[in-house]
């Protein structure tokens, strides 16, 4: 599992914003920028789009005020999920970005399995991201949401 001050590993993603479609890579999206990245196990469930994700949608001035270039929202979705999700949750200010094939976050460590329910996931976490490299980890136990959020991220800036 990836450990802070460790470089984010090389990674092609699946991106789309204002219906255009992309694929940027790890260096693209992290590279000389100050970023706070979070997970979530999948957009429009429960937890996510109730707390997760709105939690950052209405913080993210004070991100911004704190030096954070940009808030990333990874979930193992398709970048079309991941596009409406974020316009049914009025994200414009995050950017929802699909790692359809679990690449990256296999590749960190942060899958778990839920078998039948919805196959490979990534486990929910918020990260701090600086040139690449981790600098906080917060990684949510199973079933909970208590240090991944907004305000905790927030907090260590």
């Amino acid at each position: 599992m990836i450990q802070v001050n460790q470089k984010l590993p090389d990674v092609t993603f699946s991106l789309r914003q204002n219906g255009e479609a992309s694929n940027p890579t790890t260096d693209d999206l992290f590279a000389n920028k100050k970023v706070v990245l979070f997970a979530v196990p999948g957009a429009f469930t429960p937890t996510c789009s109730n707390a997760h994700l709105p939690g950052y949608v209405a913080l993210a001035d004070k991100f911004e005020a704190k030096g954070v270039d940009q808030i990333i929202c990874v979930a193992v979705n398709d970048a079309f999920v991941m596009e409406a999700w974020g316009k049914s949750q009025n994200a414009e200010h995050i950017m929802m970005l699909a790692d359809g094939g679990a690449a990256f976050t296999q590749a960190i460590g942060l899958d778990t399995d839920t078998g039948t329910f919805g196959g490979v996931r990534s486990g929910r976490y918020a990260m701090l991201v600086e040139d690449g490299v981790v600098k906080v980890l917060n990684i949510e136990k199973p079933k909970e949401f208590e240090v991944s959020d907004a305000e905790s991220m927030l907090a260590l800036v």
